[in-house]
């Protein structure tokens, strides 16, 4: 306890740790979302037919998916639990906790009996097992930005870049998670899909090997040290953050709601809608996710370089134009404009969620802001994430066209246009100094 207390480490400490946190950071996300996409994808194609049979698709599908919203609406709960604890007792202690909860919570997915077997209680366990899902990763996502950001400079450097690692998970999971399911789907109608979430405890002992062995961040020692834990500091940063908690959910409203429409409304649309083959579209939404692997780096490090309120305006401005240019490419019904449609989304997406993480982080002082930042960002689960492929599959059941979609997919964006802009941009403030005891100095 003694080495994770020190705040005075070396330089080349520090850069060792620093790369073992980033790692760390990028690694647990990964298997995060991998087990959170994991139910997603099955929410979108299996479990309808599993777990809610009934004589209208539709309403089998809209049950599936309301398993799957129950995940969002649960993460605020787990943002506010972990929250709690990642300001009080340190960021890598809680990180191992939400860590084993998403590794658990998955694998026993993989064992609920069918609807064949007892009935609706696989559907009831289900939603339990995914509310668990949701509570671990509404902790683990302030958690893993945290540790990559603090062991960063205290001061301007390269925190954008750093904080775009944690999102790396979110491409990782992606492409795992449906290349997991391509591959062991196909093998056995009752097996074959529960193989992947099985496989998911597995991973959490690799996730949990590597976050034993880093260190407590700099910023968290420091508040430590000089004894600025706040006994409860959710209420805290509610009283005194209010407005920045609610920007930064209004600020991933543009990012969060397209992207569930992107990634799971899609396999939906485009198989039973458009008339392509699952394997195609699983294809097209893997490659897409490879193109992040790429892309959520880069804008991040491009943060660092032209301001994260700038760059984060202008990439939910390309979302309110791309939204309009999406739907047509994939109405078309043409091979390689739907493949085109598919995987531009990675780019322009990635303009806002590559910044994202580092600009809700910095808008939190270093003794509230696992609270804040969790917050923030997990309210928007609730607001628009968790509902976007719900409303999708309303809209085009009313409508009949995907026109209703664009234009609710353009207000999301616009929404986090508007956000940016009131959101302080602190890139340029030392992130190791309580910001109520200096003047901020913005960028």
């Amino acid at each position: 306890m003694v080495e994770e207390r020190r705040s005075d480490a070396t330089g080349e400490q520090r850069k060792r740790q620093l790369v073992r946190a980033v790692v760390a950071s990028a690694v647990g996300t990964s298997i995060e979302w991998y087990d959170f996409f994991l139910y997603g994808f099955a929410a979108s194609t299996i479990f309808a037919e599993l777990y809610f049979p009934t004589s209208d698709p539709t309403t089998g599908l809209l049950l599936a998916l309301g398993t799957y919203f129950g995940g969002f609406a649960a993460r605020p709960i787990g943002a506010a639990i972990f929250g709690h604890y990642g300001d009080r007792i340190g960021r890598k202690a809680t990180l191992i906790i939400t860590l084993l909860t998403m590794g658990v919570a998955t694998a026993l997915v993989g064992l609920v009996p069918t609807y064949d077997q007892i009935g609706i209680w696989g559907g009831i366990l289900l939603t339990l097992l995914r509310l668990l899902q949701g509570i671990s990763v509404g902790g683990e996502w302030g958690g893993s930005v945290l540790l990559a950001t603090e062991w960063g400079k205290s001061r301007g450097g390269r925190r954008g870049f750093l904080g775009s690692w944690p999102q790396f998970g979110v491409p990782v999971g992606l492409v795992l998670g449906y290349t997991a399911l391509q591959i062991f789907q196909p093998l056995d109608p009752y097996w074959g899909w529960r193989i992947p979430f099985l496989l998911s405890i597995v991973m959490a002992g690799v996730g949990l090997y590597i976050r034993l062995g880093i260190l407590e961040t700099p910023v968290f020692t420091k508040v430590v040290e000089e004894n600025r834990v706040e006994r409860v500091p959710v209420r805290e940063v509610i009283v005194r953050n209010w407005r920045e908690i609610v920007l930064s959910a209004l600020l991933r409203t543009g990012q969060q709601a397209p992207f569930y429409i992107f990634t799971v409304f899609i396999l939906t649309y485009a198989t039973k809608t458009l008339g392509f083959a699952a394997s195609d579209v699983y294809l097209y939404v893997i490659i897409a996710g490879v193109v992040s692997l790429f892309t959520v780096p880069f804008w991040g490090y491009v943060s660092d370089l032209v301001g994260r309120r700038r760059l984060y305006a202008t990439g939910a401005a390309a979302m309110v134009v791309w939204s309009f240019v999406y739907w047509p490419l994939l109405d078309t019904r043409v091979p390689a404009l739907v493949f085109l449609a598919i995987v531009l989304t990675s780019p322009i997406h990635d303009i806002q969620y590559g910044p994202q993480a580092t600009f809700i982080a910095e808008s939190f002082t270093g003794r509230l802001r696992y609270s804040g930042a969790s917050l923030g960002y997990q309210l928007a689960s609730v607001t628009s994430g968790g509902p976007a492929p719900l409303i999708a599959v309303w809209l085009y059941a009313t409508y009949q066209s995907s026109l209703p979609i664009a234009i609710y997919m353009a207000i999301c964006a616009l929404i986090s246009v508007i956000a940016a802009l009131a959101l302080k941009d602190r890139a340029n403030q030392d992130y190791a100094v309580e910001y109520d005891e200096v003047s901020p100095r913005t960028g």
